[in-house]
């Protein structure tokens, strides 16, 4: 039966097809809410059209009526979403149309959230690779269908890069720093140093979750965009456990629409509104810890006290590099994968800002919020406006070079999410708590020693100076060259006082919904009926070095498991 469904969505493409443009996939299913009507009627409601909405709706619609509704617009005919030379544009769009929402951490980090179709895909560095094997059973999965999944994935928005000189010295500098086996060009999870794939093709288009709309029967699937979901509801009455029926949504007006589930035992809404919205609107519907809730007054359907609990980011450390020679610019491509808990990756070169005149970091500008100058709860406003000022007085020689990160695995240090008001669209507060956990500062530690024997090694000794140490490069200030550091008094930075000042995101947050605590293996949220989230907000840790490939596969892998219970139990019926 799962056979046949995973071959199913091939023959619905051949049969219906789309048109493209150069502005992307012109999908007759996709609408603005303004054009809903007042009430509707679906087999199933996604809430999110992120990274995984967008394949579990594409898979849902090839045997029931599916509504996936996006707080967000479309991705295309957006070169700041599209091309990979304006990589941060998006992020550094504070408007209120911007497909990126900053939100600012209560540890002072400055983050970002996906408001697009398509999700964090269409915002990220690019960076596409598998969950280990390790995490697949830890997850309960099947590794068939898993890999099935991925596949079905990787037709459409997975490709090699393109390897150049720095990221080549990067791979070989890693090697010849012992993070061995040489592990090639792979999308799998492997200990050692490997080429991953991306999802920008050849010449610099990105492939989002977006793209795997094509897979969509479009008889069966509605896409609304600009569609703000304010609450899930509930009937109650005559029953034991209450039970998800239908949901209210806004349009860009403000105009109220209700969509409701078809009568029958098979049709469930589904939330996949990522690692915030996800546990945000479950406590906003009314499922939450109940005194948190009664504070804000929202009727109680459920004391859930583990909702926007176990809230995780990845900490991310940088060191730039400076180098004698020109660097082509890249986004993540090279990752080394240590027995000890550390990733390390890299980015290089000059971004023009989209094609503009403009200097920039790419990933590591303060312009999108990355601003290491200062330590966390100082990065205001105001310190954000000196750093991009600064960074544009820079001489050109500067930006020549590149950035050699780690991220820890896991982590251990967790937090939680509350909510601030009752506005979806307003962020909540949030708390990861970076390095709390003191395994977490001993392997952010660790890897900042290996990058020391990366840029010290043979292999990448055409893009250092010989004369910058470790020590010179953690010391650094804003206008010598470039680090952007925070200054001490003291001439030498410890390296743990280094991995705590200097903390950012590389935007792999997750939890608040997680599996055994808030839902069931089934990702079903515990409790109550006819609701699951499937996202990241179910992780207990991000799989993989990067998380979207898995995402995306979940989608796709709780729509084939979804579809198979439901034609299962049509069967006994």
């Amino acid at each position: 039966m799962l056979s046949i469904l995973l071959r199913f969505p091939v023959i619905i493409l051949l049969f219906h097809g789309f048109c493209w443009s150069e502005e992307g996939p012109n999908y007759s299913f996709m609408h603005q809410a303004t054009s809903a009507p007042r009430i509707s009627y679906y087999d199933y409601i996604v809430i999110g059209g992120g990274t995984a909405g967008c394949p579990l709706a594409a898979t849902l619609s090839q045997n029931a009526t599916v509504l996936l509704l996006e707080r967000g617009g479309s991705p295309y005919g957006n070169p700041n979403i599209t091309h990979l030379s304006a990589f941060g544009r998006a992020l550094s769009d504070l408007s209120h149309s911007s497909p990126s929402q900053r939100f600012i951490s209560e540890d002072g980090v400055i983050n970002a959230r996906a408001r697009v179709l398509g999700g964090g895909s269409c915002i990220n560095a690019g960076f596409y690779s598998r969950a280990s094997a390790d995490y697949v059973r830890a997850a309960g999965w099947d590794a068939r269908l898993v890999n099935e999944s991925y596949r079905w994935v990787e037709k459409v928005v997975a490709f090699q890069p393109p390897m150049q000189q720095w990221q080549s010295a990067v791979r070989d500098g890693l090697l010849e720093a012992g993070v061995e086996p040489n592990n090639g060009f792979t999308y799998e999870h492997l200990v050692g140093t490997k080429v991953g794939g991306t999802i920008f093709d050849g010449e610099g288009r990105r492939h989002t979750a977006a793209d795997l709309l094509k897979y969509a029967n479009p008889k069966r699937l509605t896409v609304m965009l600009h569609a703000s979901v304010h609450k899930i509801l509930f009937r109650t009455k005559g029953r034991k456990r209450a039970i998800a029926h239908g949901v209210v949504f806004r349009d860009s007006l403000g105009h109220k629409h209700k969509a409701y589930l078809n009568r029958g035992p098979k049709n469930e809404i589904i939330l996949s509104a990522g690692a915030l919205g996800s546990p945000q609107l479950l406590m906003l519907s009314g499922l939450g810890p109940a005194d948190h809730l009664k504070a804000h007054n929202i009727s109680i359907v459920l004391d859930q006290p583990l909702v926007g609990q176990g809230m995780s980011d990845n900490p991310m450390n940088a060191i730039f590099v400076p180098s004698p020679s020109p660097v082509e610019v890249s986004l993540i491509q090279v990752v080394g994968i240590t027995t000890f808990g550390s990733y390390i990756e890299a980015a290089s070169g000059e971004n023009f800002a989209g094609g503009t005149t403009q200097r920039d970091f790419g990933m590591f500008s303060p312009k999108i919020g990355q601003l290491s100058t200062v330590p966390p709860k100082q990065r205001t406003e105001e310190a954000l406006a000196q750093a991009i000022k600064s960074m544009e007085s820079l001489e050109p020689a500067v930006f020549r070079g590149g950035f050699i990160l780690e991220k820890i695995t896991g982590p251990i240090s967790t937090g939680h999410l509350a909510l601030r008001n009752k506005n979806p669209n307003d962020n909540p507060s949030v708390t990861f708590n970076y390095f709390t956990h003191p395994q977490d500062l001993r392997r952010c530690v660790r890897g900042l020693q290996l990058i020391e024997n990366v840029v010290e090694s043979r292999a990448f000794s055409p893009f250092r100076y010989d004369y910058l140490s470790l020590p010179a490069l953690l010391n650094m200030t804003a206008a010598a060259p470039v680090n952007l550091l925070p200054r001490h008094a003291n001439v030498s930075t410890s390296l743990e006082q280094f991995c705590r000042d200097t903390v950012m995101t590389i935007w792999h947050y997750h939890g608040g919904c997680r599996m055994g605590r808030v839902v069931d293996a089934e990702y079903r949220v515990r409790g109550v009926d006819a609701l699951r989230v499937v996202d990241g907000s179910t992780f207990h840790y991000s799989p993989g070095t990067n998380p979207q490939a898995t995402v995306m596969m979940l989608g796709r892998y709780m729509g084939v498991r979804i579809l198979s219970e439901r034609l299962e139990r049509s069967r006994r019926n």
